[in-house]
């Protein structure tokens, strides 16, 4: 199989080179330079229709777009360690998380990112006044999570999970588009410094 990835920092891809170096997986990849708009390119987009990295291709020819999608084929071909869970209500609670950290920070994220930031001022339909609205939104998202870590070492429970994965590569995305931490998010804080520094998080 092979990985059509792309480098930081872009998070989609890094979540994927995260899990499977949390699972010991050597991916053969070939990378896709979204400055360049090879992934708009009619070869790529041929794979994915959406024009958009990572995918991955398997030796049949199939192609497995998104990046939680491709974790949780990895998950299945190689399942030591759990990075979904194994009881029902491990696959809940990290499933919960992963929505949590896509809808309620990575939306408003994504918001600046499109509307604001000079990396993408050329697209289309650029609406700078709704990229500022969201502003205030992913504050308080990083608020949520700060809360929510309150006592707790990992953000799914008691191990590090595909929801520690999804949250530490979209708040180091947020920093590049400009979106600081709150200084008072403690909590998020030390989390961060303690997900950072698995090796992994250098994938």
């Amino acid at each position: 199989m092979l990985f059509y990835d792309s480098p930081n920092p872009a998070p989609n891809p890094r979540r994927v080179r995260i899990f499977a170096a949390e699972k010991g997986i050597d991916l053969p990849s070939q990378e896709v330079s979204i400055p360049k708009r090879e992934q708009k390119a009619a070869d790529f987009v041929d794979k994915n229709s959406r024009g958009q990295t990572p995918i991955l291709e398997l030796d049949d020819g199939t192609v497995i777009a998104e990046s939680v999608a491709i974790m949780r084929y990895l998950e299945a071909l190689t399942p030591e360690p759990p990075l979904f869970g194994t009881s029902p209500l491990e696959i809940a609670e990290i499933e919960m998380w992963n929505r949590r950290v896509e809808l309620i920070l990575m939306l408003p994220i994504g918001a600046v990112w499109v509307h604001t930031h000079p990396f993408t001022a050329a697209l289309p339909g650029r609406n700078t006044e709704w990229g500022e609205a969201n502003r205030p939104r992913v504050e308080e998202a990083m608020r949520f999570f700060d809360t929510s870590l309150d006592g707790r070492e990992f953000l799914a429970g008691k191990a590090f999970t595909a929801a520690d994965i999804l949250l530490v590569t979209t708040l180091d995305f947020a920093q590049f588009v400009g979106l600081e931490m709150p200084d008072d998010c403690a909590n998020l804080r030390a989390w961060h410094n303690r997900v950072s520094a698995r090796p992994s998080a250098s994938a």
